[in-house]
Order: structure tokens, then C-alpha cells, then sequence
């Protein structure tokens, strides 16, 4: 080829072999004569008796080293210098921690080949992707949390650390996901044990030793080695504050169910299946670049690649026909070599569960395109991987398939393509390509997902917060966001709940027993007539249920007494029932979407107008609370204005909370939105009873987010009587919904429902103490909260 100027001549040869030399990495192995023990309190502890592993280089089967399958001892262990380094670590002034920090962030860069070597030998990655993308972005996150340390005691004032924080690595990113977690976490002040994943423990181990070189105290970071049933055994120690995952649903699904009830909090970062939508104003050359990025980054093994390919039908067959042929000059091999596109998938195992899929895919006459010109003979490899002509309930569209294999739908419309991205249970990550603004910021809005990038893909930073929705988990990695997985209020403690002997198959399945009628009761008291002789009987009022933006009597037909504080009938009530549970939250999921489209402003001054007609009842209002709870006139007065100044405190939070621009290392705009949760259950305390459930219901409605209320169960009428201030002050149908009735039945009730989205509960400690919540949503991990 002869440029321009003919100048000089470029000859294009057969491509050659530039492989790395793992000298440095093979030096150390060597150093610890290939067998490592786990690393705790800045020692290496190989206690006796105990199983081995043997780690080899998936690419080539070689051997590399011996680690330890640890138990219950060695977690106890592990946790116990944690705790003790606590003391200390979690009283040290941010700047001294910043400083460790720092240091440490130095030392990696000191040996930041050695670790990228070791990275690709131990997990199958590209060398020029852990030495170019990975370990970058592990020495940015150390110098970024240094930087949150410093600042902690000005922009996290009123918050403290958790205390030890266990920290669970996947395979397919060992160290970057490690540095995700880890640095919030100490740069908060807490103390780390970490679990690297099964088949790949070497780099988390030569971390753990560079920080103690670097002078990280003893046992702020201790790393234990061991399968799946020894990360199970740590998340369930006692000592531990807060567990951290990164890994596939099922494990996520079993980790809530192993921390439901124990007070720890719990932050998860599952699967994914992350739609990658081309417009046709897109530049088709730059999205195909983009998404062979996306997809055959880390060959696939990473949950936020870009597997779903959704094109727009007019551009479909070009973009086909160009991705086809970027397809045909991937090369798969060996990792080391710095000219592979591709490398081994992490065992048979995977490659075999990958070619399931592709086979299920053809077997429903799907077209299946694959490169295997330059796969090699031997080893666990797959060709990238094209399929496309299937249907949108095909397994390979509705599950993540975690390997080298694309997916590719058609779509007309802009409408068409966000309901397709969002078909999925999984909501990680996606990116638009599009050359006009207007519609990507309009798509990307609209995605159920947690990151969306904008003709860009894969692209992150310590700055900017990470992490998804749905079943793709919660909690954030990156930014000032992931700091708040880190710690808590000054004011509050860990719960540590006592177990609780209840049957939990039973408990609160039934709503209860209904009103007993009273030979002795002529009329409930609630009601009055202004006849002086009393010879015009009052007019008799029971309370009904309210959805939708109306009143309902229950599904049960049935009601339940309201006592005063002496015991007396005050009124009664509908008894709600889980039909009714189920009627409120599809009235909530149909309302959800336009109110979280109105103005932050319009949100506001709905709130003003609720505390401006709950004013015109004040005197109303506390004389009830008075006759009901037994509380003096002035305490009640004092109850109605304090929900009144709630009213206005959260309206005026509702145009100032709305996100921020992030500061990264990338080129354009990282924009920070914070996004309702969706429909959220809130079961209301029996203390207060209008000032807690006004307290509850105004900062959940102003996010943008619709409420299933259950009102106290002892004290429902403050809250019952508030739907006329509802009917009175703009308040669209359907945000604010009350069922009145059995708490803890219809807690479980919201619990169960897959339209919930999070949780808020204050009850009866078998219910909050024993996490029976938690437990009912382990198969609906897109419940995001529970409080």
C-alpha cells in the first residue's frame, strides 16, 4: 500500500505472534514455592489440615499454584483480625487513611506488570486488556477513595463506618471488581475480608501483600481462599456488617436469603443482559467498532457486555453485513499474545453450557454465523458469535448467556426499542447510538437499567457511580454513591436481632378475625346528629379502602374494630385483604408513569397543597388523635403541625436532589440522575399515627415514586381520614393508595408481589427482627430495598 505522498510503502504480512513474557509473574510464584495460604493480619496463614486447589492458566492448562480450601476456623480467623483492626482503622482521621490509601495506590503502580501478568494467567484475560484497561482503572479507584477519605469528615458528616465488611469476588474481572469494593469500604474506615472467586485467587493475594508492603495496618485487608461453600460460611459469621457480591443471580438470590434478618447490609451486583440499541441516525462504522468492544470484551465474560443487539429495521441488513465481516478478523488464543482479539472462556464447563444455548437457538431456526477460522484446536475457546431470527422469548434473549455470543433483534420505533431493551429481567447496564441528542437522552431515560452510555460502551471510572435495577441487583460501585454502602448514621446501631421461634409457613397468612358483633353497641359514637332530643339517629360511617383515586369497600366484605385508648369503639374499618393489596399496587404500577414524568416543581406544590388543606382540618384532626390515642389537646395540636412542617420540608426537597455532573477521566458528560424505585409498600408504625404516616408517605411520593400504605394497625383512622385531603389537593389517582387492615398479613402481601419494588416496614419483631421480609423476596431480587 502507497500513502499519499509515496513517501514510504506499508507491506502487510501474516499476522505474527507478540507474546508477553511472564517472567515476573513466574518469579514470584516461584518465590512461594507455588503455594500460598491465605493472608491474614498482614501474615500468610496456612493452617494445617486443610484441602488444596490447584489454580492453572485456562488458556494452556499449565499449572501455576496451590491455594487453600479454607473453613469455618479460618473465616473466624479472618474475621477476628478484622474486628480487632477495626478499633483502630475505624478511628483513624480521614487524612491518615488517605494517606495509606495513597501509599498503596503507589506500590501498585510499582508492580503494575507484575500484576497484570498474573491477572491474565490466573483468569484468561487479554494481557493488553488487564495491562490496559484493568489495572488503570484499579490504581484510579485507589487514588479516588484516598481523596474520599480525606474528605470524609466534610461531605459524610452525621455518618460512621459499618464495621467489617466481607467483600465476594467473581471470576471474570479478580481484580478490578475487588478494587470497586475495597476502596470505599476502607477509605470509610471499615475492615475488609475478602473472598476471591474459586478458580481465580492468585492476584487478590499478591494485592493483599502489596498493601501490606505499602504499610496498610494488620488486618484491615485479609483475604481467605476457599469454594463457594466458604464464601456461603462468610456471609454468615455473626462478626460481619455489611456483605458486598459481585456474581450470577442464583448466588445473589442465596446471599439474601443467608443475610435476611441478621441486621448486615447487603449490596449486589448480578448479571445482565444489556441491550445495545442502533439507531438508523447512528454512525454505523463507530457502533460496529463499539460493539465489538462491548460484546467480545473479556470474551464475553462480563455482565455488563452488550449481548442484545436491537437495530433499527432499516439499518439492519448493512450493519449485519459489517459486523459480520469485524467478525472474521477476530483472532482467538492465547492471552498473553498482545495481537488476540479473544481468549479461553474460563473452563469446559462454561463453553459447554454456552453451546446449549447456541443449540437451542438453531433448534428454533434461528440463523447462527460464527468465526472459527482462528480458533484453536485445543483449549476451552468459542468462536464469537452471532445469532439472530429469533424469537423475544427465546432462552438466549431472556438469559444471560456470559460468553462470547450476540443476540440480534430489528425494531421500527424509538417506543418499540425501549420496550424491547426492557423485556428483560435484568437491568445493568445499555448504550444508544444515535447521532441526535434529543432521542438518546429521551431512550436512555426511559431504560430500566442503571448505567446507559451514549455511542459509547464499557466505558468507567472510579467517579461515576455503577451498579443496576431489577435482578440485576443494587447498591452502587464508584463515585461518592458506593460510599454510602460503607457506613451508617452516627445516631444508629447495627440490629442484632434474637431468633425467633414462629412458624413462618403460617405466620400472618390470614387476615385475622373479623368484627364480633356487640348485643350492647346500638350505634359506633363516631358519628353525631344535630338533633337536641337525639331522636334522629346518626348517620352510621365505616371506613372503606382506597386506590386507585377512589374509595373501595374490601374484597373480604369485611371490617374491623377501631378502639379508643379506654377500650371503646371508636369506629370501624375495612379489613384489606392480598386481593386488595394486589388491586392497590396495579393502580400504583399504572400511575407510576406519569408522575415520575412530572416536574420536580409540580411534585412540590401538590405537597404544599396537602399541607395546606391538612391545616384547614388542624382542629379536626387533633381532636381525633386526642379522643383516639389519649393524648392531650395541646400534644395533639403539636402532632397535626409537626406533619404539616413534614409536608413542607420534603416539598421543598423535590427540585434539589435531582443528580449531578461527575467529574471522570472520560471524554464528555457523566450525568448523575437519581431515579424513583417504582411502586414502594410501607407499613406504618402504631406511635403517632399521622405524623408517621406523613413521615413516611411525602418523602417516597416527591422522588417521583407511587405508595400501597398500610396504615397503623391500632390507629388507622388519622390515615384513613387524610384520603379527603388527597381527594382535595391534585393528587393523581393512584400514588397514594391505603389499605387498612392486619399489618404483618398485608406486609407479607406487598412482600410477595413482583410489582413491589422496595419495602418499608415498622412492626412486630417477628416480622423486622427475624427478616421474614427479606426472605419472601429472594425470588424477586428487582425489590431493590428493604427497610
Amino acid at each position: 500500500y502507497c500513502c499519499a505522498l509515496s513517501l514510504f510503502w506499508i507491506t502487510f504480512l501474516e499476522p505474527m505472534l507478540i507474546i508477553i513474557s511472564p517472567t515476573s509473574s513466574q518469579a514470584w510464584l516461584e518465590s512461594h514455592s507455588r503455594s500460598f495460604g491465605h493472608f491474614v493480619d498482614n501474615k500468610w496463614l496456612k493452617s494445617a489440615g486443610r484441602e488444596t486447589y490447584a489454580t492453572k492458566n485456562p488458556t494452556t492448562g499449565e499449572h501455576l499454584a496451590t491455594t487453600l480450601q479454607g473453613n469455618g476456623e479460618d473465616v473466624k480467623a479472618a474475621v477476628g483480625a478484622a474486628t480487632k483492626a477495626f478499633q483502630t482503622w475505624g478511628q483513624q482521621p480521614g487524612h491518615v487513611r488517605a494517606r495509606h490509601l495513597y501509599n498503596v495506590a503507589r506500590n501498585i503502580q510499582k508492580h503494575q506488570r507484575l500484576l497484570s501478568l498474573l491477572e491474565s494467567l490466573d483468569s484468561g484475560k487479554l494481557i493488553r486488556e488487564a495491562r490496559d484497561a484493568d489495572l488503570p482503572l484499579v490504581v484510579r479507584h485507589f487514588y479516588h477513595y484516598a481523596g474520599w477519605a480525606q474528605l470524609m469528615e466534610v461531605e459524610l458528616k452525621g455518618w460512621k463506618p459499618l464495621g467489617v465488611v466481607a467483600v465476594l469476588v467473581p471470576q471474570n474481572f479478580p481484580l478490578l471488581t475487588l478494587a470497586w469494593k475495597v476502596c470505599p469500604a476502607l477509605a470509610m474506615g471499615n475492615t475488609v475480608v475478602v473472598k476471591p472467586a474459586s478458580s481465580t485467587r492468585l492476584t487478590a493475594l499478591l494485592l493483599a501483600e502489596i498493601c501490606a508492603q505499602a504499610g496498610l495496618p494488620p488486618g484491615v485487608l485479609n483475604v481467605v481462599t476457599g469454594d463457594q461453600g466458604l464464601g456461603e460460611t462468610l456471609a454468615a459469621h455473626p462478626g460481619l456488617d455489611q456483605v458486598s457480591f459481585a456474581g450470577s443471580t442464583e448466588a445473589g438470590r442465596s446471599l439474601r436469603r443467608a443475610t435476611a434478618g441478621t441486621g448486615k447490609k447487603l449490596s449486589l451486583q448480578l448479571g445482565g443482559k444489556s441491550p445495545f440499541i442502533v439507531f438508523d441516525s447512528a454512525d454505523l462504522d463507530s457502533a460496529v467498532d463499539g460493539l465489538v468492544d462491548a460484546i467480545w470484551l473479556n470474551r464475553g465474560q462480563a455482565h455488563n457486555a452488550g449481548s442484545q443487539l436491537l437495530l433499527q429495521e432499516s439499518i439492519a441488513k448493512d450493519f449485519i453485513q459489517r459486523l459480520k465481516r469485524q467478525m472474521s478478523q477476530l483472532r482467538v488464543g492465547d492471552s498473553l499474545d498482545k495481537a488476540i482479539d479473544l481468549g479461553a472462556l474460563a473452563d469446559e464447563k462454561q463453553r459447554d453450557a454456552i453451546e446449549r444455548l447456541v443449540a437451542d437457538a438453531r433448534a428454533e431456526g434461528a440463523e447462527v454465523f460464527q468465526a472459527w477460522a482462528a480458533l484453536p484446536s485445543s483449549g476451552p475457546f468459542y468462536p464469537p458469535t452471532l445469532i439472530s431470527g429469533v424469537y423475544t422469548t427465546s432462552r438466549c434473549i431472556r438469559e444471560e448467556v456470559f460468553g462470547p455470543v450476540l443476540v440480534s433483534l430489528t425494531f421500527r420505533t424509538a417506543k418499540e426499542a425501549v420496550v424491547l431493551g426492557n423485556s428483560t429481567p435484568y437491568g445493568l447496564a445499555a448504550s444508544v447510538w444515535t447521532e441526535t441528542l434529543p432521542l438518546a437522552l429521551e431512550v436512555a431515560r426511559s431504560l430500566q437499567v442503571g448505567t446507559v452510555w451514549i455511542n459509547g460502551h464499557n466505558m468507567l471510572d472510579a467517579a461515576a457511580a455503577f451498579g443496576g435495577c431489577k435482578e440485576s441487583g443494587f447498591g452502587r460501585d464508584g463515585g461518592k454513591e458506593s460510599l454510602y454502602e460503607y457506613v451508617r448514621p452516627d445516631w444508629e446501631s447495627r440490629p442484632r436481632p434474637g431468633t425467633v421461634d414462629i412458624n413462618y409457613k403460617t405466620f400472618a397468612t390470614s387476615q385475622g378475625t373479623e368484627a364480633p358483633l356487640n348485643p350492647e353497641e346500638k350505634r359506633v359514637p363516631h358519628s353525631v346528629t344535630s338533633d337536641p332530643e337525639g331522636n334522629i339517629p346518626s348517620v352510621d360511617r365505616t371506613y372503606k379502602l382506597y386506590y386507585g383515586g377512589a374509595q373501595k369497600r374490601p374484597d373480604s366484605m369485611s371490617s374491623r374494630a377501631v378502639l379508643d385508648h379506654t377500650g371503646k369503639i371508636m369506629a370501624y374499618v375495612a379489613d384489606g385483604s392480598l386481593k386488595d393489596i394486589r388491586n392497590a399496587v396495579e393502580a400504583a404500577h399504572k400511575a407510576a408513569p406519569g408522575w415520575a414524568k412530572q416536574t420536580a416543581h409540580t411534585r412540590a406544590q401538590i405537597l404544599y397543597y396537602l399541607a395546606e388543606n391538612l391545616e384547614l382540618r388542624r382542629a379536626e384532626m387533633a381532636s381525633q388523635l386526642e379522643a383516639l390515642t389519649g393524648v392531650g389537646k395541646e400534644e395533639a395540636l403539636r402532632e397535626v403541625d409537626l406533619s404539616i412542617q413534614r409536608l413542607f420540608h420534603w416539598a421543598a426537597y423535590s427540585d434539589k436532589y435531582g443528580g449531578a455532573v461527575q467529574e471522570t477521566i472520560l471524554y464528555g458528560a457523566s450525568l448523575l440522575f437519581r431515579e424513583p424505585v417504582g411502586v414502594v409498600g410501607i407499613a406504618c408504625p402504631n406511635e403517632q399515627p399521622l405524623l408517621s404516616f406523613i413521615s413516611l408517605l411525602a418523602p417516597a411520593v416527591i422522588r417521583g415514586n407511587c405508595v400501597v400504605m398500610v396504615p397503623s394497625e391500632q390507629y388507622p383512622l388519622p390515615a384513613l381520614d387524610f384520603y379527603q385531603v388527597l381527594d382535595t389537593s391534585d393528587v393523581p389517582g393512584g400514588v397514594v393508595n391505603i389499605i387498612s387492615g392486619n399489618r404483618d398479613h398485608l406486609s407479607r402481601g406487598l412482600a410477595e408481589h413482583q410489582d413491589v419494588q422496595a419495602m418499608w416496614y415498622f412492626g412486630s419483631k417477628e416480622v423486622s427482627g427475624s427478616g421474614r421480609l427479606q426472605q419472601e423476596t429472594d425470588g424477586a431480587l428487582e425489590k431493590c430495598r428493604i427497610w
